[in-house]
This record gives C-alpha cells, structure tokens and sequence, in this order.
C-alpha cells in the first residue's frame, strides 16, 4: 500500500533537504592576499595586507572556491594597491551594469576613500574608511549578490550583522583581534548608512533611551556591534576565546568580554584556528633561493642560513645558531621588551657558539633594539631589519629557531610557519600559541617547539636556553625530531582543515549544504 504524502513527510522533507542547492557565501574582508583565478579577471592581482587576517581570509576564500562552494568576496577597492586604473574600473562597472558579468565572484567596494591608500590602515582615516565600506556592501554588494550566509571579519565589518539581521540573512562574525573602534550613530547615516532601520541591533556604549537620544548622544562600539547582532561569533583559537570569556586579559574591554561570553553560552561561539598559506612550504616557496623538503632539510637550511646571513648582515658562520624574529615591533603585544631586557646578555653568554639573533620586522620597538646594537656593539651578531615578504621567508628557512613571546595572542601564524621550515618556535604559552605548540620532550618524541609558562624575560630566557640546549643534541637525534616536527606540521597545520572546519559550520548555521554535492547543485 502506497503511503500519502501526509504519511511520507518526513521522507520528502528529508529529500528536499538533501537535494537543496548550495548556500551562497559572501565572505566580508578589509583584508586579502590572493584570490583563486576562476573568481575573476582581478584575482591575482588583490593584495592587502596588515596583518594574518589577508591570509587567512586569501586561504578560507580558496578552499572553499577549490572545494566547490558558491563564495563570493567584498572588500574595498584599493586602486593603488590593486594597481587597477579608472578606465578599467569603468569597464567593469559598466560588465556588471549590463549583465555581462554573471560569474563574477570578487566585488570591490568603491569610495574614492580607498582609491589612494598604500595600507589598510591610516590612522585618523580608519572610521572613515570602514564606514564607506560597510555603507557599499550594505547597500550596494549585499543586495547584488543575495547571500545566503555572510561570513564578516573583524571592526571594519561591524556594522553589517546588525543590518544583516534585520534582513534575516545569518551571519558569521570572525574576531581576530581585540581592537574596536567607537563612532556616533550620527556619523554612521551622514556616511549613507541607513542606521534607523536596524539601531535596536546595534551595540551601544550605554543604554539608549530611544532612536533620537542613540544617535546624537551614545557611542556605537564597532567591534562589540558585530559580536553583539551575529548569529554566530568565532574566535581565532579556542584557548583565546576562553581567555576572554574568563577574563584573563586586563585590555580586553567588558562589553566584549560579555557579549562573547554571552555568545559562549548560548552556544553560538567557537574556536576555529587559522592556518598558514600554501606558499609557506620550503619544497616550493618562490621567494627562496633553495628549496628543501623533510628528507634533504639540513642542506637545505644550511645553504639559506648563508644567504640569510649574508642578506641581514651577520657573520658568515655556518655553525652559528640563529634565532629569528618575524612578528611586527608592537611592545603592547608581541613582547619585544622581553627580548630587549635579556639580548646583551644573551649573546655574551652563548659567544662560544657565536650566537646570533635576526629580527626581520616592522614596528615601532625597532628603535629599541638598534640602540643596544649601537651600544653593545652587537653588529654582526644582532641584525635588525625592516619586513619584506622575502626577507621573511628567508629567515623562517635559514634559522634554526623562531622567538614569539607575545603577551596576549589571538591566534598567530609564525609559530605554525616555523616548525613547516624545520624552525622550531620559541613562544610564551598563550591563546592560540597555547593550541599550536607544546613543549620538547626529553626525548625528542613528543612536542613541536619550546614554550614558557610566565611573561617575564627570565621565562623568555629560560625558554631560548632549554632551545640551544636541543642545538647541542647529537646529529642524528636532533635531524630526527625535526624531520618528526616537519612532517607533523605539514599535515596538521593545514588551510584544508581549517576551511573544512568553517564549512562544517556553515552548514549547521543554514541547515543546508555549502560545497558541492556531485550530481546535486
């Protein structure tokens, strides 16, 4: 006997739902290093870049477009940057206007704004520039592309979970760092956004009393706002989203820590860690000279710790052990100061191996260190240079260890770079660190790098001791447990797992498949 529909319901709503075509995606980025060729005429030549937000963002958009999902991307179109021109701009707006680009994956947020800028960031021009691009993709991208799932990262997207929610479209709101900005509701509708329409989904500094009162006299808190209205929040590492939740970081302000431990609660935030690119792997990377794999490492890291040697100016010693420094010179969060208060006395005290120490970065600390290279006379043994991509890889390859003792860390990249290298990372236990990396066994058998407890220079100390004490290991033995950390590090710090990791939850958010299903679309 044949079942009714009324019987059969179940089944049929069981088979629709597997059967329903793929979700859209629109992932909203201030930031991106590349994207995938097939996106658009413009993907290879997308880049800026602040910070790891431009390559995790590069890396999730790739995987996700690799594995078969319906991804789209807005960010701001930085024309210098972008090295696009106005008669190009012109022609692509006019494809668009005239239908002629229906494939068309990347859409770029336009304001004269971003047209001049040679960085993300610029200080006073930050609010105004965030705005403009959350007016654009709110008024003009989101309606374009009709997503069924917004996928937002970090203050510069604030704004647009509020307005998403009030037109019932889910969001995923990505928290990278603990920085916000605060603006008037005011400023935000003379910018063209149209805040009356979804101010009750906004985060305010203090209780309004109505629309009118909001918009004249309280603050809207950007990054607390994008928190606040997601359907669903997630941080870069598990360990630094319990960190806030539980309050262990004195800079983090309470309107964060509150929304995100309400988010916690209610069980709609997750830790998901970053991965590095692709291109960091020593067998490939284009800005090395030699490459080198797990088998041939020693070789290979020879040959490019002469190059690194030579480029950075220190002494052409092959059995020097070289300790790198590759996060940027901020004293407020990547613990330059530690390095600084014990450096002198570090490099006396391991003169017998001729210790030497390269710090490939940018930041306002670099002052910092050239004095006591000046003072010390540390040239030759200390190099302090400015970042450059290549000069960055060089050091991840030709040094034997990589220093990251950041006080707070949300999620962080080199110390997962390093250890690919056959670098081994020397980092305070915190955050995302805390995720990536434990501590040497004894024996060499277990753990990827070399971490201390306490934020002090005696910690960071004790932490580079415990490193070149492995430098002193027998050969064999020491060649063997990098060849372990390499191996490991390549397959489990992989942009793959990561991008499986936010499509598993978009697909809990929607209830509906996100990458595509073979004979089904």
């Amino acid at each position: 006997m044949s079942k009714s529909p009324k019987d059969s319901g179940n089944l049929l709503i069981e088979k629709d739902t597997v059967r329903a075509p793929r979700a859209r995606i629109l992932v909203v980025t201030p930031e991106i290093t590349y994207l995938p060729a097939g996106m658009g005429n413009l993907a290879q030549r997308l880049s800026a870049k602040a910070g790891g937000m431009a390559d995790v963002s590069a890396s999730l958009v790739n995987a996700l477009y690799q594995q078969g999902a319906d991804v789209h991307v807005a960010l701001p179109n930085y024309r210098k940057m972008f090295h696009t021109d106005v008669k190009e701009l012109f022609n692509r707006n006019m494809a668009r206007v005239s239908g002629s680009l229906p494939e068309q994956r990347i859409h770029l947020a336009e304001d004269r704004i971003f047209y001049h800028r040679s960085k993300v960031y610029d200080g006073a021009e930050n609010i105004s520039t965030a705005l403009a691009f959350q007016r654009e993709v709110i008024n003009h991208i989101i309606p374009m592309v009709q997503p069924d799932l917004i996928h937002c990262n970090d203050w510069m997207t604030g704004l647009i979970p509020a307005a998403a929610k009030r037109l019932g479209i889910p969001c995923l709101f990505t928290v990278h760092n603990i920085h916000s900005e605060k603006v008037s509701m005011a400023a935000i509708e003379d910018k063209g956004i149209d805040a009356a329409d979804f101010w009750q989904n906004i985060y305010f500094c203090d209780r309004p009393e109505s629309y009118e009162h909001a918009r004249e006299h309280i603050p809207v808190d950007l990054l607390t706002t994008g928190i606040f209205s997601s359907d669903h929040v997630n941080s870069v590492s598990p360990t630094f989203l319990y960190e806030v939740v539980e309050g262990r970081h004195s800079f983090v302000p309470d309107s964060i820590r509150n929304e995100l431990a309400n988010k916690l609660y209610a069980g709609c935030a997750t830790g998901i860690l970053n991965a590095p690119d692709e291109s960091f792997d020593p067998k490939t990377d284009l800005h090395l000279e030699h490459h080198y794999g797990i088998d041939d490492f020693t070789q290979g890291k020879a040959a490019n710790k002469f190059e690194l040697q030579q480029a950075v100016g220190l002494d052409l010693d092959p059995n020097a052990p070289i300790l790198f420094w590759p996060s940027r010179l901020d004293p407020m969060q990547k613990g330059c100061q530690l390095l600084a208060d014990i450096m002198y006395q570090l490099v006396s005290d391991y003169s017998h191996m001729g210790l030497q120490i390269a710090i490939v970065a940018s930041g306002s600390f670099a002052k910092h260190f050239d004095d006591i290279v000046e003072m010390h006379d540390l040239q030759g043994k200390v190099a302090v240079v400015e970042f450059t991509e290549k000069l960055s890889r060089l050091g991840y390859a030709g040094s034997d260890f990589m220093l990251m003792p950041s006080r707070f860390e949300p999620c962080g990249l080199p110390q997962m770079v390093s250890p690919k290298y056959g670098t081994l990372p020397i980092v305070h236990d915190t955050g995302g660190i805390h995720d990536t990396v434990d501590h040497l066994h004894y024996d060499g058998r277990l753990g990827n790098g070399f971490r201390f407890q306490h934020y002090s220079a005696e910690g960071l100390r004790w932490a580079i001791d415990e490193a070149l004490n492995f430098y002193q290991w027998q050969p064999e033995a020491k060649a063997e447990t990098i060849r372990r950390i390499m191996r490991e590090s390549r397959d489990r710090f992989s942009h793959e797992t990561t991008a499986a990791t936010y499509i598993n939850l978009y697909e809990n958010m929607l209830g509906r498949p996100v990458v595509k299903v073979r004979g089904m679309d």
